[in-house]
């Protein structure tokens, strides 16, 4: 693994909030240095086929990348936030409704996050 990756992969691995590519390339420009975006976006591709990170695509928005751990999503739809929240592992659920073999899935779920909510309220 190139030293790029290896810091993306630690970039991502201790971030809270979901970074996007550019979020990433500016905070290794930031802390590493000169870097060039399209070196990130070869990384991150990698890391994905790898396995090592996922992928969080989102519609109308640039996508985002998380650790692996497992676990899944709220998006507020007012303003885009993402959220990880963890619950069963639901494998074996959808492989006994499905009857076949489950890899991987992703549960994202659409929500209005209390700050949305807090805000409307006020502007009421």
């Amino acid at each position: 693994m190139t030293k790029n990756a290896q810091i993306i992969l630690k970039i991502i691995n201790e971030s809270t909030c979901h970074p996007t590519a550019e979020e990433i390339y500016l905070r290794m420009k930031e802390e590493y240095g000169k870097v060039v975006l399209a070196t990130v976006y070869n990384n991150l591709n990698s890391l994905c086929e790898a396995g090592l990170i996922r992928k969080i695509v989102m519609e109308n928005a640039p996508d985002r990348f998380d650790k692996t751990l497992r676990h899944d999503h709220l998006v507020c739809d007012k303003c885009g936030k993402i959220a990880d929240f963890f619950m069963d592992d639901l494998t074996e659920l959808l492989e006994k409704k499905l009857g076949d073999k489950i890899y991987s899935y992703d549960l994202m779920c659409h929500y209005i996050c209390t700050e949305c909510k807090e805000e409307a309220e006020i502007d009421k």
